[in-house]
């Protein structure tokens, strides 16, 4: 199957294009956090960059939806490819110099985080349009594969451009990605503006017209939440479960080892959900997300370190087939016109919980110790994500393509 998506040249360009940018955009978070705290060692200097990189992100994201359905997704995914470029390159010039400034980094991050908003709600229209409707599964698992692999060879790559070329060079390299990529993304054709444009008057208009297009989808904003949660849990979970780990279950390298069970377990994933097609794929993307809770349990329990390292790969096997799924159900369900402002609230609900689980864990490990909180994210996450069965719409969605459902038709918008 892969190899006949391949042979379609445009999903090959953008395929290729995103691969390039992927594994650039997993070599600098090592790079940044080294970066930063060599100009100011204090946490807070990393806190204010990322920040700085965060907030405009979450802000700029309805905006994002909204011309991500009034543009051509390919011009638009261009134009914020070669911004996330010049800031890369900025960054690195930046670091190069004798003394670097902390506020010329922050205000890179600023401008990339907004250009990612506008980015990001774009590439699942731009994905409807160079891609045939029952092939969008399969671009999908492919993407998560690359995504995975880009994951998991990231940090070792980052080590050795640190190692050879110095700080600044993970920065170039990560621009040159996003250069490439916009390049080979103008050899995409037949993507062109959704039907609908035309008929649009305001952003406000547009704004509320995205907001009523989830809302009429209980499957949808149910669903959002039970993820929120997640995020807001993955967050606690990656700032307290290292302090676990050093102080109570073998040191550092307890840590990394859950962290590569992780990596390998959203590789499985990925290649999992290209074999499988569910009948009711909402209820059992949801299903497999309340997984989460067994790694969550097991380190508020204090439980042997190999259950933990187990369980967590696992949980990470059903967020990798999570992915490609969730992503083919909107791309097959929401109507194109309307599909990055769905999509752009999607990733405003995941993205803004996680800052919330970042400072909440340690104000509420400081109350009760880490594993307190672990344990009641534990329950809220497998409560919210199973909860999404009682919801009628989520049990009973059947999507085309997917449990031997005929081909699809799409549905016009709300609008």
């Amino acid at each position: 199957m892969w190899h006949l998506l391949l042979r379609n040249p445009a999903f090959r360009y953008r395929f290729a294009g995103s691969a390039l940018s992927l594994l650039g955009d997993a070599v600098v978070p090592t790079a940044l956090a080294i970066a930063v705290l060599r100009i100011d060692a204090a946490p807070s200097a990393l806190a204010l960059v990322l920040g700085c990189t965060m907030v405009p992100q979450l802000l700029a994201l309805p905006l994002g939806g909204v011309l991500g359905d009034r543009l051509d997704p390919r011009t638009l995914t261009v134009c914020a490819d070669l911004v996330r470029c010049l800031t890369q390159l900025v960054t690195g010039f930046e670091l190069l110099g004798a003394t670097p400034h902390l506020g010329v980094i922050a205000a890179c991050g600023a401008l990339r985080g907004v250009s990612s908003a506008f980015a990001s709600p774009a590439q699942s229209p731009l994905l409807v349009a160079v891609v045939r409707t029952e092939d969008l599964h399969a671009a999908n698992s492919l993407m998560g594969i690359v995504r995975s692999l880009a994951q998991l060879g990231g940090p070792g790559l980052a080590a050795a451009l640190l190692a050879l070329a110095g700080v600044p060079w993970a920065f170039f390299v990560d621009g040159l990605g996003f250069a490439l990529s916009a390049v080979l993304l103008l050899f995409v054709r037949g993507v062109g503006r959704p039907q609908a444009t035309a008929e649009r008057e305001g952003l406000l208009r547009d704004l509320s017209a995205g907001w009523r297009e989830v809302r009429a989808r209980r499957w949808y904003w149910s669903s959002l939440i039970a993820h929120g949660l997640w995020n807001g849990a993955a967050a606690l979970l990656a700032v307290l479960g290292p302090v676990l780990a050093v102080r109570d279950l073998g040191g550092e390298g307890t840590w990394l080892a859950v962290a590569q069970a992780g990596t390998a377990g959203l590789l499985c994933g990925a290649l999992l959900a290209h074999r499988v097609h569910p009948g009711r794929p909402v209820l059992v993307v949801n299903l497999a997300c309340a997984s989460y809770g067994a790694p969550l349990a097991l380190f508020a329990t204090g439980a042997p370190t190999a259950w933990i390292i187990a369980a967590y790969g696992l949980s990470m096997v059903s967020l990798g087939f999570t992915n490609p799924v969730w992503e083919t159900v909107l791309q097959r369900v929401v109507p194109r016109e309307v599909l990055a402002r769905v999509t752009s609230y999607d990733w405003l609900l995941s993205l803004g919980a996680m800052p919330l689980g970042y400072v909440l864990g340690p104000l509420l490990a400081g109350w009760w110790g880490p594993r307190v909180p672990l344990a009641g994210a534990a329950v809220v996450v497998a409560a919210a994500c199973l909860g999404t069965a009682l919801v009628p719409e989520v049990r009973g969605l059947r999507v085309p393509g997917f449990g031997g459902e005929p081909a699809p038709v799409r549905a016009p918008s709300l609008t």
